[in-house]
Order: structure tokens, then sequence, then C-alpha cells
């Protein structure tokens, strides 16, 4: 059984536990619920923000301990002054040390794009997401059969959010893109054995259409990396552990996207 095994065999029995603790009838009446979501995709695509969805992650099973400890209100609040398109929180509590009430801290503080990182498995998930106050939602398809994603896109976008569908090769990505997608995400960490390639992205690049958002997830460690995925199409990036390492993560993401800009504007400059 892979790491991923593992995780979803939890996660659909965590998720029968919630059922019987939170109905969906209780999620409903959340002061969330019927507020209009953030764009997502249209945030990444703004021209005065960097494309970055910037993560907190306290843990990983492949890295332990990360950051336990980090103050969400701080580090949301940081993420979007240094100039980040969306924030990414993770919320699986067993892998990755996350939890509902992070999400719900950073919307008070943040009027932005949130997505709810975690492995979705079930419609229940996404009326919790929207009920905690989520923009968008992840989709795997490693994680879910291709006609099993399709039902879950299309109830996330019947309830008002984006899905972010995340791939990891080309039969993926072939598999899984239809009508409710618009943001697909290359994740260069391989959920099997978690190790990280940044080459996915560029192999994928290619091959994914020309009208959909592109983002590249995980391994990003360098700005001169982004530049050059920006270069190669993707318009969003989503980066976590390079911030969270730091004990204050948000000034990490400064210093990462002040160098970033100084590349890109470079970059530009010989192109012109």
């Amino acid at each position: 059984m892979t790491i991923l095994d593992e995780i979803i065999a939890h996660k659909y029995k965590e998720v029968g536990g919630r059922k019987e603790l939170y109905p969906v009838k209780l999620l409903e009446k959340s002061l969330f619920f019927e507020t209009p979501c953030i764009s997502l995709e249209r945030y990444l695509l703004r021209p005065d923000k960097t494309g970055i969805i910037a993560e907190i992650k306290r843990k990983s099973p492949s890295r332990g301990d990360i950051n336990p400890y980090v103050s969400v209100e701080r580090t949301s609040i940081g993420y979007m002054q240094a100039g980040a398109s969306a924030l990414s929180i993770l919320t699986d509590t067993t892998y990755f040390g996350g939890k509902n009430e992070d999400l719900m801290t950073a919307r008070k503080y943040n009027y932005c794009p949130i997505l709810r990182k975690d492995f979705m498995v079930d419609e229940y998930q996404i009326v919790e997401a929207k009920s905690i106050g989520a923009d968008a939602i992840l989709l795997i398809a490693a994680a879910l059969e291709p006609a099993r994603l399709k039902e879950l896109a299309s109830f996330a976008r019947s309830l008002g959010l984006e899905v972010l569908l995340e791939v990891h090769n080309k039969a993926e990505l072939d598999a899984t893109l239809h009508e409710h997608v618009s943001v697909v995400g290359v994740n260069n960490r391989n959920l099997k054995d978690f190790k990280t390639e940044i080459g996915t992205s560029f192999e994928l690049a290619d091959y994914m259409p020309k009208n959909i958002t592109k983002v590249s997830e995980s391994g990003i460690t360098n700005p001169r990396v982004m530049v050059e995925l920006r270069e190669a199409g993707f318009n969003g990036f989503l980066i976590g552990e390079r911030f969270m390492y730091n004990n204050r993560p948000e000034r990490e993401a400064m210093e990462f996207i002040k160098e970033y800009k100084a590349l890109l504007a470079q970059a530009q400059q010989v192109t012109a």
C-alpha cells in the first residue's frame, strides 16, 4: 500500500465519522455558505499579482514536522501583503497537522481566494469546504476514478466552488480533463513515493490546452525556476515548504517574491 492509498483509506473512515458529528444540514447554516466565492482562476491571472498560491502546511508524511506552531493569522496576512495571489490551507489533521479552523482563521483575516487542500473523496467534504469559507477545492486524479472525479467537480461547481485538478502525468490529464475544470495543477511530487521532480511540469506543459489556467505544484524552491515555469506557460505556482521551513514564513515569501519580480523584469527586458 502506498502512502496515498493509506491516506485515502483513512479519509473515507474520517468522512463517515464527520457526517455523524456535523450533518450537512448543520453545515449549510454556516455564515459562509451563502457567501459568493472569490475566483481562484481570476486571481491567478491578475497582472498585479505573482500567481503564487502560498500554502500553510504544518507537517507532511514525507518530511514530518515542518512548522507545527505556525500562526495562521500572521502568516496568511503576510503572504497576501507579500504579493501572493491566493492561499492554500491544509485541513487534513492526521497526515498534515491541519484543521478546518486554520482555513476559517485565514478566511476571517483575508479577502482572497482560499484553496482547501485536502484529499477529497465525498460530496460531504465539498459542502464542508463551502461551510468553512473555502473558494476552491483540490481534486487529485491519482486518488479518484475519472467518472467519480467529474461527479465531484460538477457538484463543487454547483456550490460556486472552483476546482484545482491535480495531475502527475499525461495519462491522468487526458482521462480527467472536462468542462467543470478550468485550473489544472501539475504536482511535481509523486504521491506514491513522495519524490519531487520539477521537470514533471515542463514535460506536461505542451500537452495542456491553451485555454486552461496552469499551476505548477511542489518543489519550487528557486525564484529563477518560477520565471522559467512562467515562460513555459504556467500561470500559478503552489509553494509551501519553501516558505514554511522558516519560522516566519511570510518574511521568507516576501524575500522570495522580491527576487522573483527582479528576475522576471530582467527576463522581460531581454525578450523586449
